[in-house]
């Protein structure tokens, strides 16, 4: 109950501060005394001092005494005490220092007296009077000596007189007005600034850009409401906060441009030229103690308001989409507010005003553009999404189309891999089986062939016709099981000869081409060289030797050696004379065809040796 009915009070006590709590004199609940006028002394720098007497508060120093600093003594008479109670006082604006003394006792010391790093005036003051120095029998004379800085806003609000526990939610509605909202829109407005800032970084948009040194720029003035010291001297601080204030406003202005899309060049070039000439008269107006030339840039940037005012006002009327409408009903309520302190605030005119209201619209403003960044960014993510989707239907119908041409290729590749080995397997019965068929048909039809010149040709068509169905054996690039294979096929006839055989052949590793072309090729050298032996060398013992050699040239050695008269012997009785034909020149043109190198000489034993060399990359389990 304690909790509700404090609740209770503190929005009763903000209602009241925000509307100023009635007129000077006005006594809300009977207990407080509202003082609306003291007699003063004015003292500004460079001037001669000013004594006005009944000076009616709220008093404005800067309207007074623009460009000008100095010291005010304000002396207000409170009534005599009664009773044992303490008495407060509640000032709603005093600065930019100040001292207060009654009846010539200082009982409070609001900062220093000329301390420009601190201003007092930020926040209501609420000060207990001891009731020791309070008079029962008379009145009480109260003397607030301030030290005011120019262009601060210095001066004195309305004092009230009364119970502290009658004050003490008025002052709670003042502090929650001035300084914890003022906290509550720095928050929020860095908050919207980094997200904004971390949308730009990641796109590059310009609006999230513009949006963020928006709400940046913007939460300089709420934080200097909630510092109790600031970081500079006055005149170099102040000018820093209207430059700030300068870069929000017309930054505001250029985000509306950006976020419509289409604002007119001119509207553009203008909002930078304002925005330059702000900025500038406001370090001029602190450098040279001229209030009159931020004002003046204040008023170009209402007039600025004004022409974007009418640009969306144009555009929500040709294009209704409810964008338009929305940053309509939130710039209006901006130029509403920036006019009025414009007018009543910054020249105190129609009676002036201490209270602000630009920093309230201009954060309800920054909340609506802040919803607008929101919906921009969903937008462009659902059209990413769709583009996304898009991308992903064209990848996958190429793909179905590369998958499709692939199989065609592939389909292709096969087909003609068969018709190539089909032609390969053609060519050579042509040229192997088929040539000795000749050969052989040509001695059937001699008057009287030879029966065993007759049955050595049968022979080698059989051996030109097993060696091409072994070519096409699968023998997963082992080439041990292609000598194994020609061993098998010319030992009955090896031993038949009486030759002795010596099979030097050791496993070898996996060789990737070893294929049924380089197969039938190896095979033909080796049945020549063997049928060679058969035929010429007179030989009793023959030896294979294959070996894998490192090195330089990497690749497989093969040395078919024997023991016979050696290929520079004479023809002896009983050898064979018939021509030699081209039998070497055919196995070195087969050697060639598979990148092998072959070479015949004389064996130290005096027989023959041919020797081939095969260059291959040295598999990975070499």
């Amino acid at each position: 109950m304690r909790l509700a009915a404090l609740i209770g009070r503190l929005v009763v006590a903000a209602a009241l501060a925000w509307a100023g709590a009635g007129p000077a004199g006005a006594n809300p609940s009977g207990a407080v005394l509202t003082l609306g006028q003291a007699d003063a002394l004015l003292e500004p720098e460079g001037a001669a001092p000013v004594e006005r007497a009944a000076l009616p508060l709220p008093h404005w120093w800067d309207k007074q005494f623009p460009g000008r600093g100095g010291k005010a003594r304000y002396r207000l008479l409170l009534p005599a005490a009664s009773g044992d109670e303490p008495i407060a006082l509640l000032i709603e604006h005093v600065g930019n220092q100040a001292e207060l003394r009654v009846n010539g006792q200082v009982v409070q010391r609001l900062g220093r007296l000329g301390d420009e790093q601190v201003d007092v005036g930020k926040a209501s003051q609420l000060v207990v009077v001891p009731t020791a120095v309070l008079r029962g029998d008379a009145a009480n004379r109260l003397e607030i000596v301030a030290t005011i800085q120019p262009q601060r806003h210095g001066g004195l609000s309305t004092v009230r007189y009364g119970p502290p526990a009658e004050l003490e939610p008025l002052q709670a509605g003042h502090r929650l007005r001035d300084q914890y909202a003022s906290a509550a829109y720095a928050a929020g407005l860095l908050l919207m600034g980094g997200v904004a800032a971390g949308l730009w970084w990641r796109q590059r948009d310009p609006v999230y850009g513009c949006f963020s040194l928006v709400a940046l720029s913007g939460s300089a003035r709420h934080l200097d409401k909630v510092l109790p010291i600031v970081p500079l001297p006055w005149m170099l601080w102040g000018a820093l906060l209207a430059a700030a204030y300068a870069c929000q406003l017309g930054l505001t202005a250029r985000f509306v441009v950006l976020l419509l899309g289409h604002g007119p060049p001119r509207l553009v070039r203008a909002t930078h030229f304002t925005l330059a000439a702000a900025v500038l008269l406001a370090g001029l107006s602190f450098a040279l103690r001229v209030p009159q030339l931020w004002t003046l840039g204040l008023a170009l940037m209402l007039a600025l308001g004004l022409w974007c005012f009418a640009v969306v006002l144009r555009d929500a009327m040709a294009h209704p989409w409810g964008m338009a409408w929305l940053v309509l009903a939130a710039g209006s309520l901006l130029l509403v507010a920036g006019a009025h302190d414009l007018l009543r605030v910054r020249m105190a005119l129609f009676g002036g005003s201490g209270t602000q209201w630009a920093p309230h619209a201009m954060f309800f403003f920054v909340l609506i553009l802040a919803g607008l960044v929101v919906l921009r960014y969903n937008r462009s993510v659902a059209d990413y999404r769709a583009l996304n989707d898009q991308l992903a239907e064209r990848v996958a119908a190429r793909e179905r189309q590369l998958n499709e041409a692939f199989a065609t290729m592939r389909q292709q590749r096969e087909e003609q891999a068969v018709l190539n080995e089909r032609q390969r397997i053609m060519r050579e019965i042509h040229d192997g089986v088929g040539s000795q068929l000749v050969g052989l048909l040509n001695m059937v039809s001699r008057e009287a062939p030879d029966p065993k010149a007759m049955q050595e040709q049968v022979t080698l068509a059989l051996d030109e016709m097993r060696m091409a169905v072994d070519s096409l054996q699968p023998v997963h690039h082992d080439l041990t099981t292609v000598l194994a294979t020609l061993r098998y096929r010319l030992q009955p006839r090896l031993q038949a000869a009486g030759i002795e055989v010596v099979w030097d052949v050791p496993l070898l590793p996996p060789l990737e081409q070893l294929t049924p072309q380089v197969v039938l090729q190896m095979q033909r050298i080796l049945l020549e060289a063997f049928t060679n032996v058969l035929k010429h060398a007179r030989a009793t013992r023959v030896a294979l030797h294959v070996s894998w050699q490192g090195g330089g040239q990497p690749g497989v050695a093969l040395a078919l050696c024997d023991n016979g008269v050696g290929m520079a012997a004479e023809p002896g009785p009983g050898a064979d004379t018939a021509p030699r034909g081209h039998g070497l020149a055919n196995m070195r043109t087969r050697a060639a065809s598979i990148g092998a190198v072959l070479q015949v000489e004389r064996c130290d034993t005096g027989g023959t040796c041919v020797r081939l060399h095969w260059p291959v990359p040295p598999p990975a389990s070499a």
